[in-house]
């Protein structure tokens, strides 16, 4: 038998976000003589709005080496410690879906149930406030403060989690120049045609516009909606979840700084889907995302132009999508990374995560000449996964609601969930049970936020309380609260931090 081989040419096909994160991961395998190259064509252009991040982001980050203040300043980010719902419930509700966790579990018991039982009580002394008042994250969102959280795990501020806002252009921008210089080689040209190999079907080469021909041995997909290698040329089927997630269209148009950037991430109901709101050090990134079988193009622009909070900078730019995923995100010798592979709309900004995912899977499973079936069918399975497990999440926002003043939310609100999804909701419903499962993105306090925010409050709480008593549990509760709310008040401002440690200068307008 004859021994597999090291791979020596890597393609990756496309650049933008999903291509450049791919590259700069994979500049490592450069580095020990494979032979990486990114083809990608300044006519074609990307997405280019996924501009709000998740805390995840920052193991690729330190995968990378990357210096955070460093990356803050060249990419004009801000710091996001959540995302704000606004009229998602209910037309006139908000609520913080927060990283970082809610309070403190006490022997064995979760927080939120010493919540639920202690704000379930009649008497005024009880009253110990919203929820969000116990997670430092929230707090500090709502007051626009920031700080990095500290190492020691005693401190309140170590619970602390934040992500990033940023310019998507000058992310890959960012991410493009430590490639290269990590030894990526990257091609300017359009993509013509792609050579099979006959016997096998795997991908041989692709063929640019002006005759040059690149030949690989794995090829990475990072062609966006196109999907021109997985979806295209080896006709791997997508699967549909738009009965699930009827939003099919967006627009998206920047808008000049108004104010000091707010530390969280806005998303807005509307009467068809929902806007976002996402402060940058140099402009704000706005949009609206909608379901065209129950809005018009002219009136979704309109609503997002109407909704700015401050003069547009450019014209509204159309999007069109639909929620869902290929059959398989590695076909042969072809691996899809970001759009071309699935796409989720940008609710609680996963489309970033989605593509570290794939990377990170990846390079678990990097192959070599033998191209094992068997790692293939664990990287699909687990990318399979990881789609249903944030599908659920997005869901439960628009079926968990109480909207029904118009056809779009009696539409989502009534339509049967994943039986993933129903089980969750019945385990909340009975007695505040959001158990989570092991390594899924979305931990059981983001559960715990949005179930609150929107599905309202179970039926009873965990038995196990009724062996702590009630006026202890109450006094617990408050001075967590109090010590929570000092913490986030001795922060200083969102805008002071940036200034004094990662102002970026000379940022696009």
């Amino acid at each position: 038998m004859t021994a597999a081989l090291p791979l020596k040419r890597v393609v990756i096909v496309g650049g933008g976000t999903a291509g450049w994160m791919t590259a700069a991961a994979l500049a490592r395998l450069a580095a020990a003589g494979t032979q990486v190259t990114l083809v990608e064509s300044e006519a074609i252009g990307t997405v280019g709005v996924g501009e709000a991040t998740i805390p995840s982001l920052h193991d690729y980050n330190r995968f990378l080496g990357i210096d955070e203040d460093d990356f803050v300043r060249a990419t004009g980010a801000t710091f996001k410690l959540g995302i704000e719902f606004a009229g998602w419930g209910r037309q006139d509700d908000r609520y913080i879906h927060p990283f970082g966790s809610f309070g403190r579990d006490i022997e064995g018991i979760k927080f939120h149930q010493f919540w639920l039982r202690q704000s379930g009580l009649a008497a005024p002394a009880d009253d110990i406030g919203p929820i969000e008042d116990y997670c430092l994250s929230a707090v500090a969102a709502r007051m626009g403060k920031f700080n990095r959280p500290v190492g020691d795990p005693t401190a309140v501020l170590s619970t602390l989690r934040y992500a990033f806002h940023f310019d998507a252009g000058l992310y890959a921008r960012y991410l493009r120049g430590m490639a290269e210089a990590g030894g990526v080689a990257r091609v300017e040209g359009r993509v013509t045609s792609v050579d099979l190999v006959p016997e096998t079907g795997f991908i041989r080469s692709i063929l640019l516009e002006d005759g040059r021909r690149i030949e690989g041995d794995l090829f990475v997909d990072c062609s966006g909606f196109r999907s021109l290698l997985l979806g295209v040329t080896l006709d791997v089927p997508f699967v549909s979840w738009q009965h699930w997630l009827p939003c099919d269209r967006a627009y998206a148009v920047p808008s000049v700084t108004a104010g000091p950037p707010l530390p969280y991430t806005r998303a807005m109901a509307t009467a068809a889907g929902w806007r976002w709101r996402i402060p940058l050090q140099h402009r704000v990134g706005n949009g609206h995302v909608y379901a065209s079988a129950f809005m018009n193009d002219q009136d979704a622009a309109d609503a997002l132009v109407a909704g700015l909070d401050s003069a547009a900078a450019a014209e509204p730019r159309q999007l069109r999508f639909t929620a869902g995923v290929r059959e398989r995100l590695w076909e042969r010798n072809c691996v899809a990374i970001g759009l071309s592979g699935g796409f989720l709309e940008p609710l609680e900004s996963t489309s970033i995560h989605l593509i570290q995912a794939g990377i990170t899977r990846l390079m678990s499973l990097f192959p070599d000449s033998g191209h094992s079936s068997v790692e293939r069918a664990a990287y699909n399975r687990m990318m399979r996964d990881e789609y249903a497990h944030i599908r659920d999440f997005i869901i439960l926002h628009y079926h968990a609601t109480d909207r029904d003043d118009s056809p779009f939310w009696n539409q989502v609100r009534t339509t049967p969930p994943p039986d993933t999804l129903a089980a969750r909701l019945a385990l909340w419903r009975e007695r505040g049970r959001a158990l989570p499962e092991a390594g899924q993105l979305f931990t059981e306090d983001s559960w715990i936020a949005v179930l609150l925010g929107q599905a309202g409050r179970p039926a009873s709480h965990d038995p196990l309380l009724a062996a702590l008593p009630t006026a202890e549990a109450g006094r617990f509760l408050r001075h967590l609260r109090d010590v929570i709310g000092q913490t986030a008040a001795a922060m200083p401002g969102h805008a002071q931090f940036i200034a004094r440690h990662c102002a970026g200068a000379n940022l696009p307008r």
